[in-house]
């Protein structure tokens, strides 16, 4: 058998909320309830399963491969709502994209603070390595 990623736990102080958030972010099907998460399911078949959690929320890092076509709907979703966004995950260049591997990129924040990244090419793919 193949090894593929299948899915993993985000906390939230409100996991419908934050689940609703991300899939309508992405552009992807409304989460569906299984047990105490609400999933949101790649087009890939991952799930990220978004779980309620109470107090401080440690803030985690998910990237997404996205074409063309997504990252602009995507990128025109982040401006609608004015939201921040960055060209780097340390968020040293707010306002910007960036362009590595001769792609584009960017980053922004869910409700509880985890830090979404959309990029167009996969990092290595056009040789950047920073």
């Amino acid at each position: 058998m193949a090894i593929n990623f299948n899915h993993t736990i985000l906390s939230a102080r409100d996991s419908k909320a934050s689940a609703d958030f991300l899939a309508e972010m992405l552009g992807l099907p409304a989460p569906r309830r299984w047990g105490p998460f609400y999933m949101v399911t790649t087009d890939n078949g991952a799930n990220l399963d978004y779980m309620h959690a109470e107090g401080e929320i440690g803030r985690q890092h998910y990237a997404f491969l996205v074409g063309d076509a997504e990252f602009d709907a995507i990128f025109n979703r982040i401006r609608e709502r004015n939201m921040g966004y960055w060209a780097d995950p340390g968020q040293r260049k707010p306002g910007e994209i960036n362009d590595h591997d001769g792609g584009r990129g960017l980053y922004f924040e869910d409700p509880n603070g985890h830090l979404l990244e959309i990029i167009t090419r996969p990092y290595g793919s056009g040789g950047w390595n920073p």
